[in-house]
């Protein structure tokens, strides 16, 4: 069976020692193909500051049988992660265990068709997400690069695009942490965002349509956190997301 190699490259909150070394992660091809890995990876990096790059000596293997800690299941198979006593490697594992992780892998629907659940019919306790950034410093950051198109506030309440939500609004959704901390894969952020040590430069065929928005880890922690203060817009009845 032939497998997909992923590599892992700690980038943040680590020496630059450290930063320079690479978790493997080979993944059978019945997941690989799926394209699960490219929508939990870069969500991972940003989440963790980890970079994906090939190797071929990776020391992480994901298979659809034990040993290992399960993480997810699809067609009534259940997939394991095997990871060796490397603390970075139990950072991984446990960001798959995580809510968010959790809640990353539920999300993978290409075609709007959920393939793969990481919940195995527990019980799960939500808890409100925590973020440690700079909220003030956050708020100064989203007027300049969100205000563009968003109202994130009475700061710009008169402006923004009309087909866009505002701050508020986005607060009032369940999963507005997660829309958030993956803002720059999604549509149409992932054209003009760059994140520093986590996305790709621009295709210098395909630039930027706008003045690019260009941030750290550490900046998009100062947003968050301005999110997480912000007051979720009263629109009665429960918000149904997509």
């Amino acid at each position: 069976m032939r497998a997909l190699i992923i590599c892992l490259t700690l980038v943040s909150n680590a020496s630059p020692a450290a930063a320079q070394d690479a978790l493997g992660l080979a993944a059978p091809e019945a997941v690989a193909d799926t394209g699960l890995l490219k929508h939990i990876l870069p969500r991972f990096s940003l989440k963790t500051g980890i970079r994906v790059a090939p190797d071929a000596d990776g020391p992480m293997q994901l298979a659809n049988t034990a040993p290992g800690v399960p993480v997810f299941e699809a067609g009534g198979t259940t997939y394991f992660l095997r990871i060796q006593n490397d603390p970075r490697q139990q950072r991984f594992l446990d960001w798959l265990n995580s809510e968010i992780g959790k809640t990353t892998v539920d999300s993978f629907a290409p075609d709007g068709v959920q393939l793969f659940s990481a919940r195995f019919d527990e019980v799960q306790t939500l808890s409100a997400p925590t973020f440690s950034g700079n909220a003030a410093r956050g708020a100064r950051l989203s007027l300049t690069h969100c205000g563009r198109c968003h109202v994130i506030g009475p700061q710009n309440r008169m402006k923004g695009l009309g087909s866009t939500p505002s701050f508020p609004v986005l607060r009032s959704l369940s999963d507005w942490d997660l829309r958030f901390q993956e803002f720059f894969v999604r549509k149409p952020h992932a054209a003009f965002t760059q994140i520093k040590d986590v996305t790709p430069p621009f295709d210098p065929e395909r630039p930027s349509p706008i003045v690019p928005m260009r941030i750290t880890l550490q900046d998009l922690d100062a947003i968050l956190a301005f999110v997480a203060q912000t007051e979720a817009a009263d629109l009665g009845a429960p918000l149904q997301s997509q």
